[in-house]
């Protein structure tokens, strides 16, 4: 990410720039200035919110009004974006509306050099959720791109006087520049990330954060027993891959295992999906996405606890070497699966990593994967699914996402589901026949791969990783990063625990 940021505590009035953001609110006479507006706001002939207000504006939650400042203020515009009503106790606007209102007007402003961010910023949370929103907002994919594009901000400016703020900022940054980069792989073409490139791609960022990683050709897998991963991928010209990362810290006591899905084309194999439904599964690699960006943030930060991953990579394509319904699969660790749907296969690369990640005795196993199309018929495309095998758990997961401004919703395992895994010739089959509750019957299959005793929580994150409709607050149309922030913070949480 190559926009700059920095804090500045003078009136954004007097800043050089070539756009000032402000916040406004939707009162009952019309926009009101919001926290960091007011300097602003007061230097237009009766009030900004009084010309905004003829423009149609009321304030409402990222509704965006771009004014000539004509003199008024330093920046030749100000760009107006709604927060929505006033806290009602009169306390601060939430760090998440700050972040999407800042991602909105954001949106509107690439090409321009310098950008000041005049947002409720009177604490280090809310500082950083100006400038995450902002940086989020300005991404842009254009590696595909022939003609002319706007270029990304190349300045940054949040005002805040806030004890910490440039701390906090930085932090933001390193998140964004993360949560970028996990986008950048969801929208790369599959022709251009093949199992072999995203593996790549990993060890590079190892190299660049001084994690250790080691990587498993089809060769190793097929050697080690990773069934799962060998199946899936034999339909392909573009063999899988195992890689795992491992990031340590010397006043670490404890241990959180991270697991991807890399699906890096997902055509749902012999099971051929319908057209509709495969233009945009070049994202089925979402959660190694996430995992990865995640491993590269706190590599950054230093979070005072040791966190290990596995991206589980493969290409699920159909040829004539691929594998069939009916076929049987031994993964790692021994297990076998009768496979009923080739479709199915997330939960089969899944199932070797889950088994693998249990060697590095972790505290917690956090899985992540775009896994079931259930999910979204559950939750919908902005929030995703948390299940585990303990309740503690999955609420620990579900705060770290609030906290981390992300959605996410605690869903359960139920035990009676399990009796529709089971299969006539194997230990467990790849889907249920039953119909109903597919994306929690998906839970309950890799639930068979956690050991007793082993703390586990898994994220269906399918509909929030990337995004079909139009863009909104800091999240735009296509890859979105989705859960990269909640690895980060629950990582985060584990090592204040510690302390």
């Amino acid at each position: 990410m190559s926009t700059s940021l920095e804090v500045k505590s003078e009136s954004p009035r007097s800043l050089d720039a070539d756009a000032v953001v402000v916040g406004y609110h939707s009162g009952a006479d019309g926009p009101e200035p919001a926290s960091g507006a007011h300097d602003v706001d007061s230097a237009f002939p009766g009030g900004l919110g009084a010309a905004l207000a003829l423009l149609g504006a009321t304030g409402a939650a990222e509704e965006v009004r771009t004014v000539p400042a004509l003199g008024a203020v330093a920046a030749p515009v100000v760009v107006a974006v709604g927060l929505g009503p006033a806290p009602a106790d009169g306390g601060s606007v939430s760090a998440d509306t700050v972040a999407r209102a800042a991602g909105a007007a954001l949106r509107g402003l690439r090409g321009k050099s310098r950008v000041v961010l005049a947002l409720p910023a009177e604490s280090g949370e809310l500082a950083a959720a100006a400038a995450l929103g902002a940086l989020l907002g300005g991404y842009s994919f254009d590696r595909y791109r022939t003609g002319s594009t706007e270029s990304p901000v190349e300045s940054l400016v949040v005002v805040s006087g806030a004890d910490g703020a440039s701390e906090s900022v930085e932090r933001a940054r390193v998140l964004a520049s993360s949560v970028c980069l996990a986008r950048d792989l969801v929208n790369t073409a599959p022709v251009d990330l093949c199992p072999e490139d995203l593996a790549g791609i990993a060890e590079q960022v190892a190299r660049d954060g001084g994690l250790d990683v080691t990587v498993l050709d089809e060769r190793a897998l097929a050697e080690g027993g990773y069934g799962g991963l060998v199946g899936v991928g034999q339909g392909s010209v573009n063999p899988p891959r195992l890689v795992r990362m491992s990031y340590s810290h010397p006043d670490a006591t404890r241990t959180l295992a991270l697991v991807g899905k890399g699906i890096t084309f997902d055509s749902g194999g012999l099971s051929l999906k319908p057209t509709s439904s495969m233009d945009w599964m070049k994202s089925d690699m979402g959660g190694a996405a996430a995992v990865l960006a995640a491993m590269r943030a706190i590599a950054e930060l230093r979070p005072a606890v040791n966190v290990v991953s596995y991206l589980a990579i493969a290409e699920n394509m159909p040829s004539g070497t691929a594998q069939r319904p009916s076929d049987v699969l031994t993964v790692y660790g021994g297990k076998t699966v009768e496979v009923l749907n080739t479709d199915a296969e997330g939960r089969l690369v899944m199932a070797d990593a889950l088994v693998r990640a249990h060697e590095d005795s972790p505290d917690l196993i956090v899985d992540v994967a775009t896994l079931t199309g259930a999910q979204l018929v559950a939750l919908g495309t902005r929030v995703f699914a948390v299940m585990a095998n303990d309740d503690a758990v999955r609420e620990q997961v579900v705060a770290a996402a609030e906290a981390a401004g992300e959605a996410a919703w605690p869903m359960p395992l139920p035990e009676e589901l399990r009796r529709g895994l089971d299969s006539s010739v194997a230990d467990i089959a790849n889907v249920s026949a039953e119909r109903w509750g597919g994306m929690l019957s998906a839970g309950v299959f890799l639930k068979e791969f956690i050991a007793d005793g082993v703390r586990w929580a898994h994220l269906d994150i399918a509909g929030p990783a990337f995004n079909q409709g139009q863009p909104h607050g800091y999240t735009p149309k296509g890859g979105t990063g989705a859960a990269t922030r909640t690895l980060v913070r629950l990582a985060e949480s584990l090592s204040e625990r510690a302390e």
